[in-house]
């Protein structure tokens, strides 16, 4: 807005004093100070309002108005609450430094003043970015040379002040990079924006996250692509999404703002749509090799699949790489929920995720999916004989830190997702081991509770591949009858058997040891072995009973 559109609003009672050859100047914001050095808050193009508390002599004036002409401001307006009248120092300084200067009645509060200001502000921006973010669109939609949604983003910093990023459902950074968010905000956005979603609350979300004693509200605005026809359970799609996050309360925004918003999320499905187009033939070339790994087929045809495929799957990494296999479900609790396509999108957003898989690994995924399971195949650099061995494998662990926070709270009470990571494989001969690894990892996972849960392949060669296959009877009978009287006696004697059982086998023993970590005489120690010898009826010197409550312990 212009300056000269201050005078025209009567409600505001503002008079010029001096600058009317000024009032063209553009107003893009207001800032109420009273103090004497208010720079470091100026940015140009403000408003300023003041009460002239800072003014102890006439001297002030001109030090004051020299620091705001200097700052660039559009205009000063100061209030007679305090001194009657304007100072005639203060005129002339303003006067002298071509400083438009407006006297504000008493009875007229800043708030009427900033509240007006802002709004006029704030609409015209918006109907300013509207026509930025339509030519914007325009460019889009004939390519990628628009600058895809980074661009956009720019558009709402420069236009509405507003900062903002792209997310995955898994908390992934897609754009916004000029101000990155740290992993535990964008994690938490994430789980928030998955709640809302399955919850059906309309959008935009609005959640507040406190980080270092302050607390910032942030407004998510879904990203509804249309490359796809409408799922009809919310479910089908959910762990695939992208949200715009927005560091702005939108509760009070007006209905332009809101609108202009919307838009910008329809001009990120565009290039969301784009992104899943550029990863069809890769999907493809994927599925192909994992057929023929199933299928068990000659090592020679996959491998003769692979080199056709390398251009496509493994560009950039020059020498033939080494390979993991990565398996994922989603299973949903009623209902037939279409699973697969999106367990194989969860994939592709985990795996790209430069905490997993190195700093720029977007086109070094291959996922595929057949029924409702995903599996991928993640090319890794070859060894460097310098490392003494291959240095790029990733666990599972890191993969689960990844996603457990945002996806127990997409997946609420009714869904889970399990994962399981193979060794990695130097050659085509290996893939079928590693997927069948993958798929056995899977399986030992879902065998744990929690919504999110992850296995690797170092945990097959231990107790732990057979604990899944053992139906859930005999896996109850077997626990209660070793677990159960040691259960009982804590709850009525608030005793401590079962925790002194597990470290008493975790110290492979030791009294010394176990009492040590426990905090207990050796003799309180020797008490509490034997009332669970006399409880259960076992022997913790045998070997056997000692691998019996082991594995009561790690099924329970």
């Amino acid at each position: 807005m212009r300056l000269r559109a201050l005078l025209d609003t009567d409600v505001l009672g503002l008079r010029l004093l001096g600058g009317e050859d000024e009032l063209d100047r553009t107003v893009r914001g207001v800032m109420t100070t009273d103090l004497r050095d208010p720079s470091r808050y100026l940015t140009g193009g403000e408003l300023v309002l003041t009460g002239l508390a800072w003014r102890h002599e006439a001297e002030d004036s001109e030090r004051f108005v020299r620091i705001l002409a200097s700052a660039g401001v559009a205009g000063l307006a100061a209030g007679e609450a305090e001194l009657g009248s304007i100072p005639d120092d203060l005129v002339a300084a303003c006067f002298r430094h071509r400083l438009p200067l407006f006297a504000v009645d008493e009875n007229v509060a800043f708030a009427s003043i900033t509240e007006h200001v802002v709004r006029q502000v704030s609409t015209e921006r918006a109907g300013d970015l509207a026509a930025v973010v339509d030519r914007h669109r325009r460019l889009m939609s004939s390519g990628p040379a628009g600058g895809g949604p980074d661009a956009v983003l720019d558009l709402l910093g420069t236009d509405l002040d507003l900062r903002a990023w792209v997310l995955s459902a898994t908390g992934r950074q897609i754009a916004g990079s000029e101000h990155p968010l740290p992993t535990a905000v964008r994690a938490e956005l994430a789980g928030a924006h998955l709640a809302a979603m399955r919850t059906a609350r309309p959008s935009p979300h609005r959640t507040s996250i406190g980080s270092g004693g302050t607390t910032s509200t942030y407004s998510l605005f879904p990203i509804r692509t249309g490359g796809t026809a409408p799922a009809t359970d919310v479910r089908a799609t959910l762990l695939s999404d992208w949200f715009l996050a927005v560091d702005a309360d939108a509760g009070d925004w007006p209905a332009e703002r809101l609108d202009l918003l919307q838009g910008v999320t329809q001009l990120i499905a565009v290039e969301r749509d784009r992104h899943d187009a550029a990863r069809t033939v890769r999907r493809r070339l994927a599925h192909e090799v994992l057929e023929l790994v199933q299928a068990g087929s000659p090592p020679a045809e996959i491998a003769a699949r692979l080199r056709v495929a390398a251009p496509v799957l493994v560009p950039g990494l020059g020498a033939a790489p080494h390979w993991q296999v990565v398996v994922a479900r989603v299973d949903w609790a009623g209902g037939e929920v279409p699973a697969g396509p999106a367990a194989q999108m969860l994939l592709e957003e985990a795996l790209v995720d430069p905490a997993a898989i190195g700093p720029d690994p977007t086109d070094r995924i291959a996922v595929a999916h057949a029924g409702d399971e995903a599996m991928a195949l993640v090319p890794l650099p070859p060894a460097d004989p310098s490392d003494g061995g291959f240095t790029d494998d990733w666990r599972a662990d890191g993969l689960l830190d990844t996603l457990r926070g945002p996806l127990s709270r997409g997946l609420a009470d009714d869904g889970r997702l399990t994962i399981g990571v193979s060794a990695t494989v130097h050659s085509a001969e290996g893939l079928r081991g590693a997927l069948e690894e993958a798929r056995h990892a899977r399986r030992v996972a879902a065998a744990r509770p929690g919504r999110v849960c992850v296995a690797g392949h170092e945990e097959l060669a231990s107790h732990v591949l057979l604990l899944p296959f053992v139906p859930d009877d005999v896996r109850r009978a077997f626990t209660a009858r070793l677990l159960d009287p040691l259960r009982a006696y804590d709850r009525r004697h608030r005793a401590e058997l079962i925790p002194t059982l597990e470290a008493f086998l975790e110290c492979d023993g030791s009294w010394t040891r176990c009492a040590t970590r426990l905090h207990l005489h050796v003799n309180t120690l020797r008490y509490r072995i034997g009332r669970i010898e006399q409880l259960t009826g076992r022997d913790l010197a045998r070997l056997e009973d000692k691998l019996d409550f082991f594995l009561a312990l790690r099924m329970s």
